[in-house]
């Protein structure tokens, strides 16, 4: 690390980001406009000023650019950066609740249930055997909690009959996660609020130990960890919030650009700090994406410039149908990796606005044989054999997690029929056990059959023996060796083939299955770090809800590597989504949807299917026809825009925009419209082209400026 204020390379934005470092701070970053480097700079200047590492966090959304940032802190202030606490929202969350939830009546080895058991739970809550049905109340009993609602609340609220019974199968939900020692994935973030909220020494005690909080992506956030950062860093402010809003797109989802109006009405010291330099995209890029985002109404006007030159002109397709337009995306990949400095697959991306739309040019990129990935496709832990291996991990952990109890003892069979599982379920809602309580009462004999009671205390053993195993398995090999074992022990091998008709389906299975056994056992031996961020704390600092001194360390325990137990590592499981740090790049065409390329860059992009009715996506029943719009369809569009928006400026050097004469809508062929985005990035007009020197100059002149008045008032002061 340089003795210098910053570190070199710098501009004079990312310079006063980096230097400010006493009060609450928002950061707008442009696309492109290095925000992860005034990140990783301002930790290292902190650590400078004194702050101790393990006293600064750093919250993003991903797991993936969590590792991104914890690499480049590494690369800047050396192993100081294992210190720093870098993880997601989520995972700050599982941090505090590990440490803190006993106050919320949560046992430190509360299981995360994943979004498959939280829809298994509302079907039995409900009575359904519709997912459907259960996953739309999932996503409202989802908003509800990201708006900070309990079922109560939610009740309290409700508009009609639909929202009243979503609310009471809520209540029960509630019930079944408090019985199962459960949390879902929107409780990471609600409990933890509670938490600080309820709690006057938990919120002193993480108040303390926190000295700098900062927020990627702060754009973002939602209602909840909005309030969550308000309370972590108190009247004192300490944050840096970066984000920008003209990449606000996940509205669907609960994030608000109200948390960015809230900033300088709770903070009335807030400094703000434009960052306007692009450093990905042309002149000819941005000038579109510029003009793109202009009629949305600004919180701080910004507008970004680059000094990469101005580049090829964007490009804009017209196309017969959807098989056309994929045939003229392989005709222009072909025709760019003959002609362009950037020509190896990796440097090209189809982007699209809904997952259904990559079937075309999945087949069109295979006759072309030119290889591809879809991003954003099934994630590893999705597989069914690695969710299997999971259930038991989390019955360890957690022996109260029912979900996961009925999915351990059915896979594979052991004998246990469904009938002997309904009547334990009977038994165990007869005297509020959880199903693996059951299992030891006295009083289960009189209920089930002498050979039924034998089978499930025989599973019962073995889950308790496997458990105190994987509690004294430490390091890489003694993991190996274990899982090993335990595998041959169930007959999982054997399981995968019976139940597979295709004998290469199971070998794929099976591989699957020693990769993640692989992967497991390199995290008890330290060679791969927590990725989660999420380790456990409670050896860590002084004892619950006791104040940690002032530098003391917050989370000692949980950033030190080295061997860890096996179910030490299965307790942070849930919050692990890929496996991508074992992937190395593929030299392959990327499709992905417009949401999912957030945050990436390629060379060359192309936006397809930017019609009126997919992007903007229907926002009235005439697709997007009439312009006389109510305030929701405004706010939708303007969201809409803004991934517009994001989808231009993920291209480097060159960018083509295409849109189809017709397209299928279910069954039927219709007529197909441009975009009126298409027509915004005002490419048939004669723009004015900006000078980024003079932008330069201009800048250079402001914090010069600057500079001076501080100077002078400095020596006034002084006289």
């Amino acid at each position: 690390m340089t003795n210098e204020s910053t570190g070199p390379g710098l501009n004079l934005a990312q310079q006063e980001a980096v230097n400010y470092l006493h009060g609450p701070c928002l950061v707008l970053a442009g696309a492109g406009s290095g925000k992860t480097r005034v990140i990783t700079h301002k930790i290292a200047r902190l650590i400078q000023m004194d702050m101790a590492p393990e006293r600064i966090a750093a919250i993003t959304f991903t797991n993936k650019a969590a590792a991104e940032m914890r690499e480049r802190a590494k690369g800047l202030i050396g192993r100081a950066a294992k210190k720093v606490v870098v993880c997601t929202f989520h995972a700050l969350g599982v941090r505090m609740m590990r440490e803190d939830g006993a106050v919320l009546g949560l046992k430190p080895q509360f299981s995360i249930l994943d979004a498959d058991d939280v829809t298994s739970i509302l079907k039995d809550c409900g009575g359904t055997t519709d997912a459907a049905t259960a996953r739309q109340w999932q996503w409202n009993i989802s908003l509800w909690k990201n708006m900070g609602l309990n079922s109560a609340q939610a009740m309290a609220q409700a508009k009609d009959d639909n929202e009243r019974l979503v609310a009471t199968l809520m209540a029960r939900y509630e019930e079944r996660l408090t019985a199962y020692q459960s949390v879902d994935f929107d409780d990471l973030i609600s409990l933890p609020l509670k938490l600080l909220k309820e709690h006057a020494e938990v919120r002193d005690k993480w108040q303390s130990l926190l000295g700098h909080v900062l927020v990627d992506e702060y754009q973002d956030t939602n209602a909840t960890q909005y309030e969550v950062l308000k309370l972590l860093v108190g009247e004192r402010g300490r944050f840096t919030a970066v984000g920008d809003d003209d990449q606000s797109i996940y509205g669907w989802r609960g994030a608000t650009l109200d948390n960015l109006k809230k900033l300088p009405r709770d903070f009335p010291t807030l400094k703000v700090i434009k960052l306007e330099q692009n450093y990905r995209s042309t002149s000819a890029i941005l000038r579109a994406a510029n003009n793109v985002i202009q009629p949305n109404p600004k919180l701080y006007p910004k507008t970004l410039f680059s000094e990469l030159g101005e580049g090829e002109p964007v490009r804009v397709v017209d196309a017969d149908n959807e098989e056309h337009e994929a045939d003229r995306a392989v005709a222009r990949i072909q025709s760019l990796r003959a002609n362009s400095v950037h020509k190896e697959f990796k440097d090209f991306a189809v982007l699209y606005r809904a997952n259904h739309m990559a079937r075309v040019f999945e087949q069109a990129l295979r006759r072309a044989n030119i290889p591809y990935k879809v991003s954003g496709g099934q994630s590893f832990f999705d597989r069914a054999e690695i969710k299997d291996l999971c259930a038991w991990f989390r019955l360890w952990v957690n022996n109260d997690d029912d979900p996961a109890f009925l999915r351990a003892i059915t896979t594979p069979k052991r004998g246990i029929g469904h009938t002997t599982l309904q009547a334990l379920g009977v038994f165990a809602s007869k005297y509020k056990l959880s199903l693996f309580e059951a299992l030891f009462s006295s009083s289960l004999p009189a209920a089930l059959n002498a050979r039924a009671v034998s089978g499930l205390h025989e599973f019962g053993r073995f889950v308790n023996d496997q458990e105190y195993r994987a509690r004294h398995t430490l390091g890489a090999e003694a993991a190996a060796e274990f899982l090993k074992d335990w595998l041959k022990e169930m007959g999982y091998e054997k399981y995968l083939y019976d139940s597979e008709d295709n004998e290469k389906v199971a070998a794929n299975r099976w591989t699957n299955v020693l990769e993640f056994c692989d992967w497991m056992g390199k995290r008890c031996g330290g060679e791969i770090d927590d990725a989660s961020g999420a380790t456990d704390m409670s050896d860590a600092g002084p004892p619950q809800g006791a104040k940690a001194p002032s530098g003391g360390s917050a989370v000692r325990g949980a950033t030190s590597v080295g061997a860890k137990s096996l179910l030490e590592v299965a307790q942070t499981i849930s919050l692990l989504s890929t496996i991508s740090e074992r992937e190395q790049e593929q030299n392959v065409v990327t499709l992905s949807t417009l949401h999912a390329s957030k945050g990436l860059e390629w060379p060359h992009v192309m936006l397809v299917g930017v019609n009126e009715g997919l992007l903007p996506f229907k926002l009235d029943d005439d697709d997007g026809r009439n312009r006389d719009t109510s305030e929701g369809t405004l706010l939708r569009l303007q969201e809409e825009r803004r991934l517009m928006y994001v989808g231009i400026t993920r291209a480097q050097r060159s960018l083509a925009v295409s849109w189809t004469k017709r397209r299928k809508k279910g069954r039927e062929t219709i007529g197909g419209i441009p975009s009126r985005f298409i027509a915004e990035m005002a490419l048939d007009k004669s723009t004015v082209k900006e000078d980024p020197r003079e932008k330069l100059r201009a800048l250079r002149a402001e914090f010069a400026k600057k500079a001076q008045d501080t100077a002078a008032a400095a020596a006034q002061s002084g006289a």
